[in-house]
């Protein structure tokens, strides 16, 4: 099942995730670093990756939305893309209340409780990450209808499967 939101032939949704997935583990590595040694700085660049972070989160929800809303109901794909998405939502609200307890002084973390949060939505995304691959490897969503090895550039215009050529399942 080919993905709805494509970019010169590629489905966009994949593209956005990794700043998000990126900007909020990284906020948590650098707000481990700031308890461990007291620098302010660690703490405000983790503050600053978790703006960025959940825009970038709510710019992939909204295009994994529009590809969810095309995958058939009543399969195991539209089952596991909703765990997928709902998942996601989550690390995105737990990200926002650890923003939102710092805002205050982003340059510290006021107490346990903003890491925490962090750590809890890290483990989250994991299994989220994993439903995703669930998707795409294992129940084809997002994959190009005519995928093969020997498929012609997304940027040729010509579709993926050739003349003569079968299409894997």
């Amino acid at each position: 099942m080919e993905s709805r939101a494509k970019l010169a032939g590629h489905a966009i949704h994949p593209m956005l995730i990794v700043f998000p997935l990126g900007l909020l583990a990284t906020a948590v590595i650098f707000d481990i670093i700031e308890r461990a040694t007291g620098n302010a700085a660690f703490a405000a660049v983790g503050f600053w990756n978790i703006a960025a972070g959940i825009i970038g989160g709510l710019l992939a929800a909204g295009v994994g939305f529009w590809d969810w809303l095309a995958i058939p109901g009543g399969t195991r794909a539209k089952s596991i893309g909703l765990w997928h998405g709902a998942g996601n939502v989550v690390v995105v609200v737990l990200f926002a209340a650890s923003w939102l307890l710092r805002w205050s002084d982003p340059a510290h973390l006021p107490t346990a409780m903003p890491l925490i949060l962090e750590v809890v939505a890290v483990i989250l995304a994991l299994v989220t990450g994993w439903l995703g691959g669930e998707l795409v490897e294992r129940l084809r969503v997002g994959v190009d209808d005519g995928a093969h090895l020997d498929a012609p550039s997304s940027l040729s215009g010509r579709p993926a499967v050739s003349e003569g050529r079968a299409v894997s399942a």
